[in-house]
């Protein structure tokens, strides 16, 4: 299995430096251009417009249908792949949710499997050569991060009333600080989503700008091109790890909150 990963990661940089680079023979490399929003029809976008974004969002929501309906629709006693990794996925992250949030956050299980699958495939899709990451833009992570920040604070107000406010009076600390602490407690918690979008957009740009600065050598380098092919392997292979820590890192985060807004005392 060693082997064939290298095998295929080196085959996809390969064909990611010269994806990537605008100019084979020419040290012309733009990091950030992969991350431009284009309009798939036209050269107007307006609110209403398919863009790059749109389609590979779209192709994120078919690969988790495909994966948690298609592949486990059989139901079979012997599981297939697509099934096996279905059934971990679903272990997994029920158990994370029972174990972060308790019994109580059980209920807000579908909505925070849907989270984690949804950020994990659009990571993975975004490593394909020549394909466009959504959850490299801050606008989409932002979305994402507003939507747990709204839950998070309505199911605190419905299910503790005022008593939502407790989250942030630290009663073990001594009177005089209390005002304090509540102040920076309230702050921290409106900084929330800013660090919670920023935190998974930042990485997932950040590794595959490095990508397309390698590729783009590769691409320069001609008969030297092994050179950054080796680092653009290592760096890859990196980013395959990155895809999906990133997305329990944002999915973790939200059942942390989510136990915060259910038992908000200190």
């Amino acid at each position: 299995m060693g082997k064939i990963f290298f095998f295929a990661a080196l085959a996809l940089v390969v064909v990611s430096g010269f994806l990537f680079a605008p100019e084979h023979a020419a040290l012309a490399i733009h990091p950030m251009d992969q991350f431009n929003v284009s309009p798939l029809f036209g050269d107007h976008i307006a609110w209403y417009t398919p863009t790059n974004v749109t389609l590979w969002m779209g192709l994120a929501i078919v690969a988790v249908f495909a994966l948690l309906v298609l592949g486990s629709s059989r139901r079979a006693i012997v599981p297939s792949r697509a099934q096996s990794v279905a059934e971990l996925a679903y272990g997994f992250i029920y158990k994370m949710v029972e174990d972060v949030a308790g019994k109580d956050g059980v209920k807000f299980f579908p909505y925070i499997m849907t989270l984690f699958m949804f950020i994990v495939m659009a990571n993975f899709l975004g490593l394909i050569p020549g394909s466009f990451t959504t959850t490299s833009h801050i606008a989409v992570t932002a979305v994402l991060a507003a939507l747990v920040f709204f839950t998070v604070t309505i199911v605190g107000f419905v299910k503790n009333g005022v008593g939502f406010l407790g989250l942030f009076w630290v009663s073990s600390a001594p009177l005089a600080l209390r005002p304090i602490l509540a102040i920076i407690e309230l702050i921290s918690y409106f900084v929330r989503p800013v660090s919670h979008s920023i935190r998974l957009a930042g990485n997932v740009m950040a590794g595959h700008a490095v990508l397309k600065v390698f590729a783009g050598f590769a691409a320069a380098l001609g008969a030297f091109s092994f050179l950054p092919i080796f680092a653009i392997t290592a760096v890859y292979a990196l980013e395959v790890l990155v895809a999906f820590i990133q997305a329990y890192v944002f999915t973790i985060l939200t059942c942390v909150y989510l136990k915060d807004a259910l038992h908000p005392s200190h």
